[in-house]
């Protein structure tokens, strides 16, 4: 292999991986959060090619972590002169979405990058597009058959677990008495079941286990009352694993509101607000595990890429691949700095 070679595989491996350190944010407001796209040189949007229009549907920006794969999404197709973004309201529920994708898939579009309300009620939608010769990028919330889409890209929710459940079981290495409560997000969602099935596995290895646990629902109403409920059943704790630094917020107002502080908490996703609280030390969240909104502004490479009949030029396949799984990396006291400048301000 050739040294450019060498260079572009590197680079491809590091823009894969870069996503992975992207934060989510904790409130509606994303004006202030600088969208995570792709700006390396030699990337795929070098050169211009087939004129191509891509049709995007996410739920509505209800907490940060939304808001940013929308913002994303549309920053990385400004960047291309051969994209026209054709984004498509998600309405409140499935059935919305289904009947805003229908009209959509009527007009024809090169592409659709979709991130479902949920998985499996979608399904049928992606493949009725596909059929239809329209490429879907299926955005981090899995269709139930792969047939419904070209490509799947998604953060690691059973690594986010795995990732939550070193850092606690190395915390409390030897105390097998230990006290660990868990404020997952909306249970019905498949992404939450692996990110609980992560942490349980992993706490398992430690001789560890979850003793309190109350689902919250990504928001920071949500968070608070699921902690205030869970910290009333739970008079002592050693360890807290929260799912979601959107619902954080609250889950941190319910702790300070209590004036609980035995304990250390962990959060997900990887908000600045996280990371801040993180690296100043005033408040019992000591590490977080991230979930990449980055991965919105990748889909759209990958749907461009599909729809010019492209593959990623740093691979030897000539299709994008079908599947690429974000890593979930854990950022504590040690590390916060490299992470800062990549958190969404809440």
């Amino acid at each position: 292999m050739s040294d450019m070679s060498r260079r572009r595989l590197m680079f491809g491996g590091a823009a894969l991986g870069a996503g992975a350190l992207l934060a989510a944010c904790t409130s509606n407001d994303t004006k202030d959060s600088a969208p995570q796209t792709n700006t390396k040189e030699n990337a795929a949007s070098e050169a211009p090619g087939k004129a191509v229009t891509i049709g995007f549907s996410a739920p509505a920006a209800d907490h940060g972590w939304i808001g940013a794969i929308t913002n994303n999404a549309k920053a990385q197709a400004a960047k291309f002169s051969d994209v026209t973004l054709k984004v498509v309201d998600a309405g409140k529920d499935a059935p919305a979405q289904i009947a805003a994708l229908e009209t959509l898939i009527a007009s024809k579009p090169d592409a659709i990058v979709l991130l479902p309300q949920d998985g499996a009620q979608l399904t049928a939608v992606g493949k009725k597009a596909m059929d239809a010769g329209i490429i879907v990028i299926n955005l981090d919330r899995e269709f139930s058959d792969s047939a419904a889409s070209f490509s799947l890209i998604k953060g690691d929710n059973y690594g986010m677990g795995v990732a939550a459940g070193h850092y606690v079981g190395e915390k409390l290495k030897g105390k097998t008495d230990a006290v660990i409560g868990e404020i997952p997000g909306i249970d019905e969602l498949q992404l939450t079941k692996d990110r609980s099935k992560g942490f349980a596995d992993t706490l398992k290895t430690y001789g560890l286990s979850v003793k309190h646990r109350v689902a919250a629902g990504f928001t920071v109403q949500t968070g608070q009352s699921a902690a205030a409920n869970l910290l009333q059943a739970a008079p002592k704790l050693d360890a807290l694993w929260n799912h979601d630094d959107d619902q954080g917020v609250g889950v941190l107002a319910a702790i300070q509101q209590a004036g609980r502080k035995e304990f250390f908490m962990v959060g997900g996703a990887g908000s600045r607000d996280a990371m801040d609280h993180i690296k100043s030390g005033d408040t019992v969240l000591t590490a977080t595990v991230t979930y990449p909104p980055s991965m919105a502004s990748s889909a759209i490479i990958l749907a461009r890429l599909a729809a010019q009949g492209k593959g990623m030029g740093d691979l030897v396949e000539l299709q994008v691949p079908k599947l690429i799984v974000l890593q979930s990396e854990t950022i504590t006291k040690d590390n916060v700095d490299k992470y800062l400048p990549l958190g969404f301000k809440s």
